[in-house]
């Protein structure tokens, strides 16, 4: 059994402005190396989930542990935001300094890393972004997207266990997202980093190892991508969307024509297809 890297046990948390908590009861677990998807409509409690897990709230009730660390443990919080990395929504709120290579120093010269231990990593974590070109470039010069790595290049610096994008993508173009995903896709494959991935983009929950559903506060599916896609209905009732592809096979099916559940990406609508049109292959 892999070790529990995040976890929340019967966590509520309610804002001071409101009498409704905005969640309620949430218990879920982590694990090392996991790629968690959390979807939820606006208001859901997701982000609330994500500042959560980073110590940035603690839980009106109930018991966030990252890496088995209480985030209610005052003595223990630096640890605790290196351990569990956070990417926010947009990249500009994030950049601090004028150079990118001192933007990735920053948390490290925080956390008082003496200087000979700060350089080889900020060249690590840049590498691993694939931003190395770009050290001595001036952070408001980038794309969308390349700020979000130097973003990333930043937490990775601290060595993080966990790192926790609250809709990182959300304000970023299309090739944008593709390229910061991608990053991350690759970071929790290669470091086994573990990833929670909030989004409401239906297409990047569909590339987790598990979805998790949040409607009103409260979990109300959880799964695979396969495992929650398929239940079409469920998650239109939840207000939310499901994958292109998905939707039109679920709309296929309802015409008559037998296809799998489980179809996420074109490549397996059109091999399904395939093997309708031409069964003897």
């Amino acid at each position: 059994m892999k070790e529990e890297r995040l976890s929340a046990r019967d966590v509520s948390y309610t804002y001071e402005e409101s009498a409704d908590p905005a969640l309620k009861k949430i218990s879920l677990s982590i694990e090392a190396g996991e790629f968690v998807a959390v979807l939820g409509h606006n208001g859901s409690g997701k982000s609330t989930l994500a500042k959560l897990m980073n110590a940035l709230y603690l839980p009106t009730e109930g018991q966030v542990l990252v890496c088995g660390m209480d985030t209610a443990d005052d003595s223990r919080l630096w640890d605790i935001r290196r351990q569990a990395g956070m990417i926010f929504q947009n990249p500009d709120n994030q950049i601090v300094a004028t150079v990118v290579e001192e933007d990735v120093a920053f948390g490290l010269e925080n956390l008082g890393v003496p200087h000979d231990v700060m350089v080889p990593r900020i060249k690590e974590a840049l590498k691993a972004v694939r931003m190395t070109d770009y050290a001595e470039s001036a952070p408001h010069m980038l794309s969308g997207g390349q700020k979000q790595r130097v973003a990333i290049a930043g937490i990775l610096a601290m060595q993080p266990s966990c790192l926790i994008a609250d809709e990182a993508t959300a304000m970023l173009d299309p090739s944008g997202r593709r390229e910061v995903l991608d990053t991350v896709c690759r970071l929790n494959r290669e470091k086994g980093i573990t990833v929670v991935w909030i989004t409401h983009f239906m297409e990047e929950a569909a590339q987790a190892d598990r979805v998790i559903v949040i409607s009103d506060g409260e979990e109300a599916l959880t799964g695979t991508p396969r495992e929650v896609f398929r239940q079409v209905d469920r998650m239109r009732e939840l207000h939310l969307d499901v994958p292109h592809m998905a939707a039109l096979a679920h709309e296929l099916r309802e015409e008559g024509m037998p296809l799998p559940e489980g179809i996420l990406t074109v490549e397996e609508m059109a091999g399904e297809v395939m093997k309708l049109l031409c069964p003897s292959n």
